[in-house]
């Protein structure tokens, strides 16, 4: 089998796609034991074989079966093992220790919450069975993709109040150091309507972490909050008036990327705030931007006051006209003009329909209809059956009072209203004169905020088991990115080699949007049928076998009937010529034999009966011309040079629009008669 030129740009299209498909894998399972850089930063993942003892708090397995070699990062060596045998990587976690200065840091690792105090208070202003801080915290592992080692804090109740607090090393004084506050949730359980935002508690002088509750002062709120469908990523300061000293919260604006992936796939996401001594600040979900601004034109109420305002003593006068138009005081409605005129008048034109059965009732009652046997006259009242349409009523165009149609009431123009003109009194919208705002103020840097000393969670949730971890608070991003990588990035890498194959990813996709699936077989099925069309491999030549197809036998009879034919009556007038031409000897005439005429039959003697029966009889007694072999051969080329004759005659006159309704009219028994006709007229 010949395969075609297109099977070899299929063979090199599978195998690219191959290798780019191992090339892809490759790179998810993190295998060449190179160094994952997370955000610019190194992050050093130690790999090491599996050991008979080798404790599980203290690794993470994650299995490869693509490969045979088992690396060595502590000692950068691999030892070869067997072919068939599977090899595994271990992510070995050690507690994430900061490489700078940091003000605040905690991972959680030790299982212990010794540095933290829970609140011992009740909510404001809520009734005294809710008013307790009494939901419960515990430090655990992650339910899914566990990194045996890592542990977190973990809100294990629903429904409740909670509040938890932990103090800073050093207090955070706004100067000219930036601040960096970032740390890991994950909605373990989803989330239905809860937040996971910290609270950086203000240094006031009497901060007690056990009464830390709603209205405890803080400097800064952020992180992620859900309700309904409402997804926010919090960043809240509060900022004091200087002149009043009042403190008034501004919200940042909202982050420009879709937030929902975050609450809903049940993975850990890390936050990052920057607030900038420019007074430049900027979000950050997984090292990603998600929200940038400026603290003196991105924040809702502004910072700064207006310069002025409306004087609010200022009244608009009994006499001042705003009305842009006016009704036309010279205009007079005409005296035709009906207001009493109806919308809606009978069609004068009407005809009642003939048949019209006025005297029959649209509905009557079901004569079919039985009284049910429970039916209490007393309760229910006399009984009456149903109304169905009238029988009689069904052939006839109606029923019933003939009303005429209704139709528009040409007559009708409505209430009278004079037409509008401009108003020459008109003073345009009068608006209060401007004033100078007794309470401006304008402070160029907001980002001087009151300093804080303690970091609080203070949350109620609908929806449990929500997971922090790896809080920290430093001056440098760089400090921590490192921080990230050494924690956040492990749980990331794990995550990623536990995650589903693109087929189940692709299956769970399409069972949120079925709408993908179009999108899926159109993907699938393109390329299937490009490949079919231009890959498939092609018939050769030599595959072909020619087969002689059979005619009718039915027309085969009738030609060589008709070569019959033909081959007689020439064989007649080559007979008739020889003996004219022997008698013209005989009688020794001075006739020439160019003046005998060769003798020729209409078609009506060539085909009649008639014909056809003296020919036979005149062919038995005539001589066997035709038992020369030479004979034959000439009369068969002379056939031949008549046919091809007749079919140069055809092709240069075609028959008249008289001779083909002739033919039309010509009866079934006689076509075959007719089909002659027209080959002898060919000769």
């Amino acid at each position: 089998m010949k395969l075609g030129g297109g099977w070899m740009w299929c063979l090199l299209l599978l195998s690219s796609l191959a290798v780019a498909a191992q090339n892809k894998q490759g790179e998810a399972n993190v295998l060449d034991g190179e160094d994952t850089d997370l955000d610019g930063e190194e992050v050093n993942v130690p790999m090491s074989n599996k050991e008979d003892e080798e404790e599980e708090d203290e690794d993470a397995m994650v299995t490869d079966e693509d490969n045979s070699d088992e690396t060595e990062a502590a000692t950068g060596k691999t030892r070869k093992t067997g072919t068939d045998a599977n090899v595994s990587f271990q992510v070995t976690y050690k507690t994430p220790v900061p490489t700078g200065d940091v003000y605040f840091a905690e991972t959680f690792d030790d299982g212990s919450l010794d540095r933290w105090q829970l609140s011992k208070t009740v909510k404001g202003d809520t009734d005294e069975e809710v008013a307790k801080y009494d939901g419960r915290w515990a430090v655990e592992q992650l339910k899914e993709n566990k990194v045996p080692g890592d542990k977190g804090l973990v809100l294990k109740s629903r429904a409740k109040h909670h509040a938890i607090a932990s103090m800073l090393d050093r207090p955070f004084v706004f100067k000219d150091d930036p601040l960096v506050v970032q740390y890991e949730v994950n909605f373990q359980e989803g989330i239905d309507c809860g937040g996971a935002y910290v609270k950086l508690l203000a240094d006031t002088g009497s901060l007690s972490l056990e009464q830390f509750q709603d209205r405890t002062p803080y400097t800064i709120m952020f992180g992620p909050d859900k309700c309904g469908e409402d997804y926010k990523l919090h960043f809240i300061f509060r900022h004091q008036n200087p002149l009043n000293k009042d403190i008034e919260e501004k919200h940042a604006k909202r982050p420009d990327v879709d937030l929902k992936k975050f609450y809903t796939d049940k993975k850990t996401h890390l936050y990052t705030l920057v607030l900038n001594p420019d007074n430049s600040y900027e979000m950050f979900i997984d090292q990603s931007s998600v929200s940038h601004g400026n603290l003196l034109q991105d924040v809702v109420p502004p910072v700064n006051p207006p310069k002025e305002i409306d004087d609010p003593n200022n009244s608009k006068p009994e006499d001042w006209d705003e009305r842009a138009k006016i009704p036309d005081p010279e205009a007079v409605k005409p005296d035709d003009w009906d207001e009493n005129a109806q919308p809606k008048m009978e069609d004068p034109d009407a005809v009642k329909p003939e048949g019209w059965l006025e005297d029959e009732a649209e509905f009557v009652p079901d004569p079919s209809a039985d009284k049910p046997e429970d039916w209490d006259e007393e309760m229910d009242g006399e009984w009456e059956a149903p109304q169905i349409p009238n029988p009689a009523c069904e052939m006839a165009p109606g029923c019933g009072e003939w009303k005429r149609p209704l139709i528009n009431n040409p007559q009708y123009k409505g209430k009278w209203k004079a037409p509008l003109v401009d108003n020459p009194n008109y003073q345009g919208v009068w608006k209060p004169r401007k004033i100078k705002n007794p309470e401006y103020f304008e402070d160029l840097q907001p980002f001087r905020m009151a300093p804080f000393k303690a970091l609080g969670l203070e949350l109620w949730s609908m929806t449990s088991d929500i997971y922090f971890d790896n809080f920290i608070i430093t001056s440098h991003k760089e400090v921590a990115d490192r921080w990230a990588s050494d924690s956040w990035g492990l749980k990331k890498l794990v995550a990623s080699a536990n995650e589903p194959g693109i087929v189940a990813q692709l299956m769970i996709a399409a069972e949120e949007r079925p709408w993908l699936w179009v999108i899926y077989i159109l993907t699938i099925g393109l390329p299937v049928g490009l490949t079919v069309l231009f890959c498939w491999p092609k018939k050769p030549d030599d595959d072909y076998t020619y087969k002689r197809v059979n005619l009718p036998q039915t027309d085969i009879q009738e030609e060589e009937e008709d070569k019959k034919q033909r081959r007689q009556q020439l064989r007649k007038t080559k007979t008739t010529n020889c003996q004219r031409e022997q008698q013209l000897q005989v009688r020794g005439s001075n006739t020439t034999p160019q003046q005998l005429k060769p003798i020729s039959l209409s078609l009506s003697q060539l085909y009649s009966p008639k014909a056809t029966a003296e020919e036979e009889e005149e062919e038995d007694g005539a001589d066997t011309v035709g038992d020369n072999p030479n004979e034959d051969e000439e009369e068969e080329e002379e056939l031949e040079e008549q046919e091809e004759q007749g079919e140069e005659d055809i092709k240069t006159k075609r028959p008249s629009e008289d001779e083909l309704k002739e033919e039309e009219d010509v009866p079934e028994d006689s076509h075959k008669q007719a089909v002659r006709k027209r080959r002898v007229r060919k000769d």
